[in-house]
């Protein structure tokens, strides 16, 4: 299983927050004291922030480090899920393809068995 970049992960995050907020880029850049490319290159994931700049992105997004850290295990929690959920179903129609046309195969029950 690959599993994404940590700065992927933490960027998809800090942007989704930013956005539910509904604050411009420049807003938070200006209130983390960071460039506006420069947290733009950070939500992207393109760039690895130290400890101290995603210390100020949460004080200017207002959460604590601590929470973005969990948010981002969830995340990780629910791709690995997914990936086991998506590598069972494709190896369960590996060994069966007749299960894939039959009208008996059920997705649901692939759900069941990687839970």
């Amino acid at each position: 299983m690959n599993e994404p970049l940590l700065r992927r992960v933490l960027g998809d995050i800090l942007r989704r927050t930013r956005h539910e907020q509904r604050r411009t880029l420049s807003n938070v850049a200006t209130s983390a004291r960071v460039s506006m490319p420069y947290l733009s290159e950070v939500e992207r994931g393109l760039k690895e922030a130290s400890s101290e700049v995603l210390a100020a992105i949460c004080r200017a997004l207002e959460i604590s480090v601590g929470d973005l850290v969990a948010q981002a295990h969830e995340e990780f929690s629910a791709l690995r899920a997914f990936s086991g959920v998506h590598e069972l179903s494709a190896i369960t129609l590996a060994h069966d393809p007749s299960r894939a046309a039959s009208s008996s195969f059920d997705p649901g029950t692939t759900l069941l068995l990687a839970a």
